[in-house]
Formats: structure tokens, sequence, C-alpha cells
């Protein structure tokens, strides 16, 4: 049973809120580290910290609530001139939030959150009582005070070594008097969040906390890590109003046009008449587009949301590997489907991680190159046209094209003669295929060669493309193109005899006729010279696995993340903004879903990356047939 029944709904509107609160202090905390006196952040952190208590404390969720209000006191104190914010402060403090954020995923699994670290709680009530946060990477002979932090080389607290200094100069696991909260074992009591009495808490037989499976944290805590994708969204009342006046011109309509019908029944088709149903018919088809653009409207996000939660992670980052860095961002007011702000979470993650680990220099590498010791990393959104852009740029030290093929070449990735007839460009998108890396040693920021492959994946499923731009000394650019919503899809329908199939208008690049005393034979392939770029043709016939009887008379040239090639066919059919239907029971190979036209025709959404795959997959022997019956 839920530790929350029958307050699911608060829980819920707590969760949201408070996450999108936290998320803000996060990035106060960032901007305040770089302004310590600023009161009018530290009165925001303030207040931040005291909403979540107040929530937490109306959910009983006693443990955060203490938690809570420990820091609440540190940046009162803070906010009134009287202890200073120091590097190994602002650690401790980020240590919190990050416990606090941790208690919002057991917190979303309905289940109470367990203890704070103790020593994470003694820290922050020594140096709101003033005392001193020590930066010693081991326990002193002589126990300093509980306040002592030991921040490690990676900028973060010392864990073992605070525990020592509470525990009396040895570092130890909790004992009897600090119970673990786990099932069968007993929960402390929580502190007086009201009267600021911040005694030890005592611990009293209490109800046990459901087990939750998570890995356990640095401090020997049990800590839960819940990725529950949202099923609630907020949306402008202004656009709901819109979406119900929409309706009610639709049913006006619907009204006019059943009137119509029973003239044109009774026998009445005068010009008069038809002329009125024609003007009915043409007023439907506007307020139908209109509602459906409204509808989608409502599912669309200011990408702000996603972006708010970077600054933190870029700043302990850096940190950790002792540059600094600063994250700008721009463009926050930029509106992206819902689902696609969920899904764009970690390639941002990773592309950011990216630029501060690998992208911008170490401070004396920067001084040396006679840059300023701060390296910018931009973030940033725009709206083109019927596509979200999305760049990743730094100012560091750029990417070198012969490196990237060398070491491609070394880990198995491609021949020495692949790479000898890839561009510049073409060479920075190696750095997207499955386990390249340019570092020789794993660490646990980087070096498995996993990060980018997942940008890749992440962004295809997306329907979009990455195009990445990098000048040796100056930095590289990563921009991320995407359709604004995912529900419907602009489309090109081409023809292969009678037959349509749409292909991501996102793909194609321009459309150009297939002469073929052009047409040149190169390692066995035909090949288009298009201004300069010698780009392969392949007919989507073959693609498809069905016999060609004729040669293709029109070429689309696509462009995906790894390549650029042209798609023989016989014609086209134009330009459709298709609602797409997945095929969740049956979806045959290379069909990434379909969608009908206006004469009721079902037309294949195809999925290019997986029948170029297939294609790739024929040449070295091996295919699978494309079946293309539709019941």
């Amino acid at each position: 049973m839920s530790d929350f029944a029958g307050m699911e709904d608060l829980l819920q509107d707590f969760l949201q809120e408070s996450n999108d609160l936290l998320s803000d202090v996060d990035n106060k905390l960032v901007d305040l580290e770089k302004n310590p006196d600023d009161r009018g952040l530290l009165n925001d952190i303030f207040r931040g910290f005291h909403t979540i208590k107040g929530g937490a404390g109306f959910l009983n969720a006693a443990e955060l609530v203490t938690l809570c209000h420990r820091t609440e006191n540190l940046f009162d104190k803070l906010r009134n001139g009287e202890i200073p914010l120091s590097p190994e402060l602002m650690d401790m403090i980020m240590a919190a939030t990050k416990s606090v954020r941790d208690m919002f995923g057991e917190l979303s699994a309905s289940v109470l959150p367990s203890p704070a670290d103790p020593y994470l709680l003694a820290g922050l009530k020594a140096a709101a009582e003033g005392g001193e946060v020590v930066v010693s990477p081991t326990p002193q002979a002589s126990a300093p005070s509980p306040a002592a932090v030991a921040a490690s080389g990676s900028g973060t607290p010392n864990w073992d070594a605070l525990r020592a200094a509470v525990g009396g100069g040895q570092a130890q696991a909790p004992t009897a008097s600090v119970p673990q909260a786990v099932s069968g074992e007993v929960i402390p009591a929580a502190a007086d969040s009201d009267t600021g009495n911040d005694a030890p808490p005592k611990y009293s037989e209490g109800r046990a906390l459901k087990p939750v499976p998570a890995p356990k944290s640095a401090g020997g805590g049990r800590r839960v890590e819940v990725a529950v994708r949202e099923n609630t969204i907020r949306v402008d009342t202004a656009r709901l109003d819109q979406v119900l006046n929409l309706s009610g011109e639709i049913g006006l309509t619907k009204n006019r046009l059943t009137s119509l019908r029973a003239d044109i029944l009774s026998g009445k088709s005068d010009s008069e008449t038809l002329h009125a149903l024609d003007q009915a018919v043409s007023q439907l088809d506007l307020l139908v587009s209109d509602l459906q653009n409204s509808v989608m409207k409502t599912r669309m996000q200011p990408i702000g949301r996603l972006f708010q939660k970077y600054p933190r992670i870029a700043r302990d980052l850096a940190r950790q590997l002792g540059k600094d860095v600063e994250l700008v961002l721009a463009g926050e007011e930029t509106e992206v489907d819902k689902n696609m702000i969920e899904d764009l979470s970690d390639p941002l993650v990773h592309l950011i991680r990216n630029a501060v680990d690998h992208g911008v220099e170490s401070p004396a590498d920067r001084a040396a190159a006679g840059k300023p010791a701060k390296s910018l990393v931009r973030l940033e959104a725009r709206q083109e046209g019927d596509h979200i852009v999305l760049i990743v740029a730094d100012d560091g030290h750029g990417m070198n094209a012969e490196r990237i093929r060398a070491k491609a070449v070394e880990r198995g990735l491609i021949t020495e003669e692949e790479a000898n007839t890839l561009d510049d460009r073409q060479s920075f998108n190696l750095i997207l295929l499955p386990g390249f890396s340019t570092k020789t040693d794993i660490s646990d920021v980087s070096g498995r060669g996993v990060g980018m492959d997942v940008v890749k994946t992440n962004i295809q499923k997306l329907n979009g493309s990455i195009e990445i731009r990098s000048e040796p000394g100056k930095g590289s650019v990563f921009l991320i193109s995407l359709p604004l919503t995912l529900a419907i899809l602009p489309v090109l329908l081409v023809l292969l005899g009678d037959q349509p199939f749409a292909l991501p208008l996102s793909l194609v690049r321009e459309i150009l006729p297939i002469e073929r005393d052009k047409v040149q034979e190169v390692g066995g392939k035909s090949t288009l010279v298009v201004r300069g770029e010698i780009l392969p043709v392949i007919s989507l016939v073959r693609l498809l696995g069905w016999k060609q009887e004729r040669y293709p008379e029109y070429g689309v040239l696509m462009q995906t993340a790894e390549r650029s090639f042209i798609l023989g066919v016989d014609s086209f059919a134009g330009r459709d903004d298709a609602v797409i239907k997945s095929l969740e029971d049956f979806r045959p190979h290379g069909v990434a879903g379909v969608t009908t036209l206006s004469n009721g025709q079902i037309v294949l959404i195809l999925d290019m990356k997986e029948l170029l795959l297939d294609s790739a997959q024929h040449m070295e022997g091996g295919r699978r047939q494309l079946s293309l019956d539709v019941a």
C-alpha cells in the first residue's frame, strides 16, 4: 500500500512544483557562486528551501523537512551576513540539494524519503553555528569541528573524512545510534521544524519504510533514482479557451452542413444552395486546420524547463575537473513538443558534459593559448521554419579531423581506405559511432565511447539530425535540427510507378533530375557530381527489395547524420504534413509509421536509416526482405 494513499494528486502537484523550484534554486546557486554577496539571490534560495519544506511538512515527509530546515537555517545566516560563503560551504550546499532531489525520487515512487546522510546534516548544522569548514583529505589527529568538510580533488565533500570528524577521528559505518532506513529497522523522528530546535534527532520505533531497490549512495544511505515520464502537462488557459472557441465554431458549421444536406436530399440543388455548401465546407476545412494547430500547441512547452537543470551539471563537472566554465543559455522561451523535451534530456547532458570534459581546455592550457581563464559553453534553442534548432557550442581547442580519422582506424571502426575518402565534415561525424573515443584513459566522466552514440541514437528517434562543426583552436559547435512536434511530420511524397511513399522532409536537401549520361561508376557504385561533391545514387526500388524495371528519372538529395546520397525515384506527388499513426503491433522493417492522404489512401512513411542499414548488410551478403503489403 502507498505511503500516500488518498494524497496522490497532492503528491504529484508537490513534486511537479518542487522539482521546478529546486531546479531554479540550483541555477541561483550557480549564480551565487559568482556573486556571493548578492542578497537577492540569497533571499530567493532561502525562500525556495522554505517553500519545499512547507509542502513536505504537509505530506508528512519528515526527513525532507529536516534537511530543508537545516539548509534554510544556513541560508538565513548567510543572507544576514553572519557567516561567509566559501567554496567548501558551497559544495556542502550543493550536496544538500542533491540529497533533496534524491528524496523527490523516493516520493515519486510513493514512498516516504529515508533520512539524509547524518554527517551532511551535522555539517549543515555546525556550519550554520559558525563552525569552520575545513579542507582536508584525511581526518585530523585532533578531531575537528563537526562542520569539518574535507573536499576531495573532485571538488565535492569527502564524506568519509567528515564521518571521521563527527565520529571522533575514525571513519566508520553508522552504528545503532544512526540506524539505516531500510525495511524492518527504525527511522528517526523529525527535528522540530517550527521552533528551530536543531538538537540531534531522537530515534524511536517507527513505521518501517518500504524497501526500494536502489544503488547505495556514497554516504551509505539508501537512495533511489526514478525516471518516470510525466503524464501531465501545464497548458496556458488562453490556449484552452482558443480550443473551446474553435470547437464551438465547428459545431455551428456542422449544423449548417446538416441543414444543407437536408436541403440537397429534398431536391434543392440551385446555385445558391451549392455555393452555400461550398462555403460551409471551406469554413469547416479552415476551422479543423486551426483546431489541429491549437491542439498541437497545447503540447508545446518552453524548452527553458529543460535548460534550467544544465548550469548545475556544467558547474559540478567543471569543479570536478578543475576548470572554470560558464554555461550561457539562450532561447529558453522556444517551445517544443512535451515528449520531445523529455527525450532530449540525455542527449543534451552528454553534449554539455562532452563540451566541459573534452571541448574546453584546462586553465593552464587556455593561458598558454592566450585565452581568457573562463571557458564559455553556449546552449541555445531557436525556431527555424517548421524545425527547432538546438546549438551546443564551446570556445575550446576544437577537433582535429586527421586525428579523429586515425583514432577511428585504430579502433577498427573504419578502414584506412575509407578514412582517406572522408572530408573534414564526414570525419567529425565519426565521433558519433559506437565505441569511438579519443581518450586513452577511462574515467567516471568519459572514455568509454558511448556518450556520442547515445546522442545520435536519441536524435534519430526524434526524426532529427545532428551536424558538427569545429575549428582547431577556436572550438566546436553541435547543431541539432528537430521537427516542431512528433505528432505531425512534414513529408515529401515520392512515387514508384503509381505507389506513393513518404520521406521525412527533414532529410531532404533538394530534388534534381537524374541524367543517365552524367551517372558515373566509382568503385562499382553509381555516383553523380553535385556542385563538386561526389554522391552515391541509391535506387529506392532496390532499397525496398523490389525488382527494378526502369532507371529512376529523379533524385532526392538526402542527408542523414552519417552521409549524403541521392535517392532515385520515378516521380513526386507533392509535400504533405503527415499525421503519423504508429504500427505498434506490427511494424515492417524500414517503416517509421503510416499516414492517410486526403483521398483515403494509406501511405507508408519510410525509415531511411533502417533501409540504408539493410542495404549495407546486403552488401555484406545478408539482407532481410522488406514486406510492404498493407491490408
